[in-house]
């Protein structure tokens, strides 16, 4: 039955690459089970509910995925970055409440489904220039670092000079930073899973020694407390378009970038340079954010980590099919994540953090006018502690230089964004 349905002979797989693929993507982002919760949760979310939310959530993604964009080996996940906006710069630094912040997930996710509907995908995706989304991408990284050097206690307030180095003494942060030396050495030798990995046995030598809380590994999934919990009132008020506007964007560039990554490694790109099905991909994709605020989590997305399961051989839905399977497995280990060390959690947002920063290098450095506005997109996310007003500085950054240089023949979209950016820090 799944031999025809998938048509594993005319994509030169069969069942058993398709399992193979399947876990060796859910093995290189099952992290997602552990750290959403936690982020959230630091934004006034109850950790039980968006374990179960971010389970639940994951697997209907990746079903969708598979039987509707059948083509594609992808996993789907609430996405790092996103989470920590939601958590860190809506509820806690607007103030808004996980209903309302869930609100205008919704929102966003539904105006991602109408626009993957509509020619505008298309203008969209190729009206952002590429140095912008490598320097918001990079941002995000650095953003997701400082969280993680708070968390991990590597550093602490300061009343001069805002930080400073934290207790080094802290047997806690020397155990997180164990935990961050060896999944860069696992990377390094290829071996899959080293996120999870290195969180789980730098975690039971913490329960071994007393350091942290072993709480257990198996019981009843936490009920689903942020279920249908979301405010529409506040996410369609005039204070909440940039939120929206900045979950959309993350969203669908995000993914935009990390199929056409995907396809490279999966030779679904034609001679014509189009990606073959990318329409299917990208209304799962916004479909899935839907469904994640329904469920009470943040916005769900496309995961790059899918090109491990791609380099094992998967090239169909068969590996979204298996990757779902196992994260609804993963609903039954909610002790298990209550007993993980926050430091340890911190040191790995710190190695997620350095996968995001990498992709500078693809930068236009040789042109100042491109890699200026990235730079700035990088540099304001971490010291505003806010990914939107990162964003927004380098839109308006990008279209000042491309007016004063006389070269005003870009993308609208640019104009679009840039004016939308300078209305949205006036309003605030």
């Amino acid at each position: 039955m799944m031999d025809k349905y998938f048509d594993y002979r005319k994509h030169k797989t069969d069942f058993k690459t398709e399992v193979i693929a399947g876990v060796s993507t859910f093995l290189t982002m099952a992290y997602i089970m552990f750290l959403n919760p936690v982020i959230l949760a630091d934004g006034g979310f109850d950790f039980g509910g968006v374990f179960t939310a971010t389970a639940l959530a994951t697997a209907l993604a990746c079903f969708i995925a598979a039987f509707y964009a059948k083509t594609w080996p992808v996993g789907l996940a609430p996405g790092m970055g996103i989470n920590a906006f939601i958590a860190y710069g809506v509820c806690l630094g607007m103030k808004y409440t996980p209903a309302e912040a869930l609100g205008a997930v919704l929102v966003a996710g539904v105006v991602f489904l109408i626009i993957s509907l509509t020619p505008i995908r298309a203008w969209l995706i190729n009206s952002i220039p590429k140095s912008l989304k490598l320097g918001i991408g990079a941002g995000i990284g650095l953003f997701l670092g400082v969280i993680g050097f708070e968390i991990m206690g590597l550093t602490a307030d300061h009343p001069v000079t805002l930080v400073t180095l934290g207790d080094l003494g802290n047997p806690l942060t020397l155990l997180g930073a164990g935990a961050f030396i060896s999944m860069i050495v696992m990377e390094k030798m290829k071996i899959k899973g080293n996120i999870i990995i290195g969180i789980v046995a730098f975690s039971a030598i913490a329960w071994v020694t007393g350091l942290g809380q072993f709480n257990g590994v198996v019981s009843a999934p936490p009920a689903m407390t942020h279920l249908f919990a979301f405010d529409l009132g506040a996410a369609l008020s005039a204070s909440m378009v940039t939120v929206i506007f900045t979950l959309f964007f993350i969203d669908f560039f995000d993914t935009a970038g990390t199929l056409t990554s995907v396809a490279n490694v999966a030779g679904k790109i034609g001679r014509d340079g189009k990606i073959q099905d990318i329409d299917k991909a990208m209304l799962s994709d916004s479909a899935s954010t839907v469904v994640g605020a329904v469920l009470g989590t943040s916005t769900v997305t496309t995961y790059v980590e899918s090109a491990a399961g791609v380099k094992a051989g998967g090239r169909t839905g068969m590996t979204s099919l298996v990757i779902g399977l196992l994260f609804l497995l993963c609903l039954f280990f909610a002790p298990l994540a209550t007993s993980l060390p926050k430091e340890i959690d911190g040191a790995a947002l710190i190695y997620i953090a350095t996968l995001f920063v990498r992709n500078i290098v693809d930068i236009e450095w040789d042109d100042i006018a491109e890699s200026g506005p990235a730079v700035l997109a990088m540099i304001a996310m971490p010291f505003t502690y806010s990914i939107s007003h990162g964003i927004a500085l380098a839109f308006i950054s990008y279209a000042a230089i491309k007016i004063c240089t006389g070269k005003t023949n870009v993308n609208p979209a640019i104009w679009v964004i840039a004016i939308a950016s300078l209305v949205s820090f006036w309003v605030a």
